[in-house]
């Protein structure tokens, strides 16, 4: 659509001026730089929606391998700062490089925590095994970088029977991590499955429920985050909130590049978490285009590469910086759409806000201190809610006449095998349970390599379904 020009006057807030003409055009809303205390407030609303989230991949990661508390800190310290830097890069741009400009909040992707906790299981178990999943992350982050462009073109073998596959799992594989958090790691231990401990997290799904639908406007949105102040409250009395580590944190400090030690490469472990990466792309490519529709504003596949780069740029500085690679949180979007606010301004606002809790060791000291059965019960909503979503998604996919339930039936049953038994593939090689022990890395091989067989190759000039299949 082409911009309208106006008169040579003076430009206003909703103007700009054109460089190659120097006549006033209307500025898209996208653009428009709201008054400071509006934009402060806009992006902290954006904050409080996506922190509950930002914060859970550090703490399920940290709790599943058993880390300490100050550790788990570091982590979420460094999940704010680069998830902070990544948003403010999506939301202003550099150059032809980097960032979409459209109003998208970069958060740690769930995508990451089954590989994440898998690997480094596997090369030590604890601290002992990040090394190899930074690794894996940094050299993931490089493959993003390098296939940004490329995938952004070909992003038609990538349909919602693919996306919403894969989404399905990502939720379904994750219950595990966060029922590890209510109940305990060791089903053998005598404290394993405590009632107090159930009852905890079934409050807090409980709260979340009322919350949201008695709640109005921001409170209404804030359900998880309120349910779990809440929750951590009534964990006070039972013994279950130790916030001695807060006191030793410090006010300043920015995470050190390697604090776990050199990274370490190992085959297996990088295959998996290129894996990711793309699974990340679908992500990320999906919740940009419903942005860009939100905001009325064409997305073009240059724009969308320079998001997809800003992804894998993610992964790059959290294996130096011992972090996650980010998405586009689904959150975030869902909150352009509801309160019709498109300036992408406020959405780096919000990123420069994770700028500064990231470098406040507190808050991630307080954060790591919250209860395993508070944020497991909340993590479990938000795991069944990102099953939902795939759900969705498949709800859009040409089933009549189609193999394309034959094609999700096999894909869940591949990939949910892990899930459910998680030591069956362990008396084969080492780098092929890096790859197939990893649910949702089984699950894009499987459903991508099936929707090019039945719905690609051989399908000549047949029509395509609304599902981005051919029918």
């Amino acid at each position: 659509m082409q911009m309208r020009f106006l008169a040579k006057v003076r430009p206003s807030r909703k103007s700009e001026i054109d460089a190659a003409t120097g006549l006033v055009k209307a500025r898209h809303p996208v653009d428009e730089i709201p008054p400071p205390p509006k934009l402060f407030l806009l992006g902290l609303q954006h904050l409080a929606i996506m922190y509950a989230g930002a914060v859970a991949v550090p703490l399920l990661v940290g709790g599943a391998l058993k880390l300490p508390a100050h550790t788990i800190a570091l982590l979420v310290n460094a999940d704010l700062l680069v998830s902070g830097i990544v948003t403010i890069i999506q939301a202003v741009g550099i150059g032809r490089i980097l960032g979409v400009r459209l109003p998208v909040v970069a958060g740690a992707t769930f995508t990451v925590v089954s590989p994440m906790i898998l690997i480094a299981q596997e090369f030590g178990g604890g601290e002992a095994g990040l090394p190899t999943v930074y690794g894996a992350i940094l050299v993931s982050g490089v493959f993003g970088l390098i296939i940004a462009r490329f995938f952004a073109m070909v992003v038609r073998f990538f349909p919602p029977l693919v996306s919403g596959c894969v989404i399905c799992v990502i939720g379904l594989s994750l219950i595990g991590a966060d029922a590890g958090l209510i109940a305990g790691d060791d089903p053998k231990a005598a404290d394993y499955g405590q009632i107090s401990h159930i009852a905890l997290a079934g409050l807090v799904i409980a709260l979340i429920v009322v919350i949201h639908r008695f709640g109005r406007g921001l409170i209404s949105q804030l359900a998880v985050l309120l349910s779990v102040a809440i929750g951590t409250l009534v964990a006070v009395p039972m013994h279950l909130v130790d916030m001695s580590g807060v006191g030793s944190a410090g006010w300043f400090a920015v995470s050190r590049p390697f604090i776990f030690g050199a990274p370490e490469f190992h085959l297996g472990a990088i295959i998996s978490m290129c894996v990711v990466m793309l699974v990340t792309f679908t992500e990320s490519t999906a919740d940009m285009v419903a942005v860009a529709e939100m905001v009325d504003k064409q997305l073009e596949p240059p724009d969308l590469a320079r998001g997809l780069a800003a992804d894998g740029f993610s992964a790059v500085l959290a294996g130096f910086m011992n972090s996650f690679p980010d998405t586009a949180f689904a959150e975030n979007v869902g909150l352009v759409g509801l309160t019709g606010v498109r300036s992408r301004w406020v959405v780096a606002a919000c990123g420069g806000m994770l700028v500064a809790l990231g470098l406040v060791p507190k808050v991630g000291s307080v954060v790591a201190a919250l209860p395993g059965p508070v944020v497991g019960g909340a993590a479990t909503v938000m795991f069944a809610m990102v099953t939902a979503v795939g759900l969705r998604i498949l709800h859009k996919v040409q089933f009549e006449g189609t193999s394309n339930m034959l094609i999700i039936a096999v894909t869940l049953s591949v990939a949910l095998l892990p899930a459910v038994a998680p030591n069956i593939y362990k008396q084969f090689p080492t780098d092929f349970q890096m790859i197939a022990g990893s649910p949702i890395t089984s699950a894009v091989i499987v459903v991508f390599v099936l929707n090019l067989v039945f719905n690609h190759w051989g399908a000549g000039k047949r029509q395509r379904s609304p599902g981005g299949t051919v029918v």
